[in-house]
């Protein structure tokens, strides 16, 4: 698509102008963050782990009670169109599912007509001869802002309701030294995950990463990384994690759909950077992309 056309958004069933595309002051999903999404990336015109991402927004929007009743076809479907009338094989792509228009209440009710958008944008193609959309590995601080309790609001779940992360990064926009990410921890300390991203690290040839047993949102990038490190014979440990051990790292990086994988290139001031681990893991990332998507 030409830079100066206007990109066309999905707004329930109808491909509009993204400059006209609006949903309802009352919609739940404005009024409260009573929303499921997914960030999910086209590469050469495929979903890349449609079937995850599908199962996750399953999983939010069972935690939220939200019984929307579109099949997962539907979804694809609008999916796919937006990428065609935007002329896109390679993009970032967000599926939104609200609960829809409901009386201005707190309590949800039963009947749901939801609200549903997919926003496209164009991003450069990925794979073994793909580009990084990030310029220089990610400067990272950490943050007073702890990570919401899982008892609190379910780690797992990615909704609509990103206030954590907000104060976390507008933590960083008040500093004097800017920073890419925000490292959040738990209420007790350990080292949980970025605003919005997963961390690992590596010591001594093992890759870490926080548990996510605690207060961590499993991104399917993540998980992808830790079955690319055992099919690699890379030693890998899931943990709950001190700053002191990820400050102590040979390397270190970040994850999530539109990065990838990022090193990281200084924690609070001090130097980490990728390595031989994360070089590797890019590269069998970069592989499984071009396997599934380009060939």
């Amino acid at each position: 698509m030409s830079e100066k056309t206007e990109l066309l958004y999905h707004v329930d069933g109808d491909l509009v102008p993204a400059s006209e595309a609006t949903v309802s002051v009352d919609d739940r999903g404005f009024r409260y963050g009573d929303a499921a999404f997914e960030t999910l990336r086209a590469y050469g015109g495929t979903i890349f782990a449609w079937g995850r991402h599908v199962d996750r927004l399953e999983r939010t929007c069972e935690a939220l009670s939200l019984e929307h009743g579109l099949s997962t076809d539907d979804l694809r479907e609008r999916i796919d169109a937006t990428l065609a009338a935007n002329d896109l094989a390679d993009a970032y792509v967000r599926l939104s599912i609200t609960r829809g228009v409901q009386p201005g209440k707190l309590t949800p009710q039963p009947e749901v007509d939801p609200t549903v958008v997919v926003y496209v944008k164009p991003l450069p193609r990925g794979g073994l001869e793909g580009e990084r959309v990030w310029d220089e590995p990610a400067t990272v601080r950490t943050v007073e802002t702890r990570r919401m309790p899982d008892e609190a609001i379910p780690a797992g779940a990615k909704t609509h309701n990103y206030l954590n992360g907000i104060l976390a990064r507008a933590e960083l926009r008040n500093r004097d030294e800017p920073a890419d990410e925000a490292l959040m921890r738990d209420l007790e300390g350990h080292v949980a995950e970025g605003a919005t991203s997963n961390l690992f690290f590596v010591r001594d040839g093992t890759l870490h990463t926080p548990t996510a047993d605690g207060p961590v949102l499993p991104g399917i990038t993540r998980a992808l990384v830790l079955e690319l490190a055992a099919e690699g014979g890379i030693s890998v440990r899931e943990d709950r994690c001190d700053l002191e051990d990820v400050l102590a790292a040979d390397e270190a990086f970040l994850t999530n759909r539109t990065w990838e994988l990022r090193p990281v290139a200084t924690l609070d001031g001090r130097e980490i950077g990728g390595g031989p681990v994360t070089e590797r893991l890019s590269r069998l990332y970069d592989e499984r992309i071009e396997d599934a998507c380009y060939r």
